[in-house]
């Protein structure tokens, strides 16, 4: 015996009001999703600042000594350097100081490549620019941060 198939009951027709609901949650849930992985993101970059780069510079590891050494910045540059990190390391896990910290810390990241260029002969240089990207990224998602933090800051003066 062929088996037959019952037709689908048609759809419900969709209200304006029903698009529009599903459209704002669905627009609510991709600006979540974009916040979690840009905190993600800013923890990341935060522990790598502070633990992988600012502390073998602020313990004066042989590694780091030895690349300071050899730029010719010494020891004050290279506490110099660890210090900027961790400030910014700090920063980005503070909500007024992201935008800026990411700002400073791309910066520095700048002046990591062309040293890596300029002394280095290119050796690492790719890391700084890789490194530039999220940077980037964070300052330009919490910018307006920056509002508040000149407010902050005119209001102190």
């Amino acid at each position: 015996m062929p088996e037959t198939t019952a037709p689908a009951p048609p759809a419900a027709a969709s209200s304006p009001r029903t698009v529009a609901a599903s459209a704002s949650e669905s627009a609510s849930a991709h600006r979540r999703r974009a916040r979690v992985a840009l905190r993600g993101l800013r923890i990341l970059l935060a522990l790598f600042y502070a633990v992988a780069s600012a502390l073998p510079k602020l313990i004066a590891h042989s590694s780091a000594v030895g690349t300071f050494d050899e730029m010719g910045w010494g020891s004050t540059g290279m506490y110099a350097i660890g210090v900027l990190e961790l400030a910014g390391a700090i920063g980005l896990l503070v909500p007024v100081l992201q935008s800026a910290a990411a700002t400073g810390l791309a910066a520095l990241m700048v002046g990591a490549f062309v040293t890596q260029i300029t002394v280095f002969d290119g050796e690492n240089a790719a890391t700084p620019v890789i490194l530039i990207v999220p940077l980037v990224l964070i300052a330009w998602a919490r910018r307006d941060r920056n509002t508040e933090l000149l407010r902050r800051l005119r209001h102190r003066s």
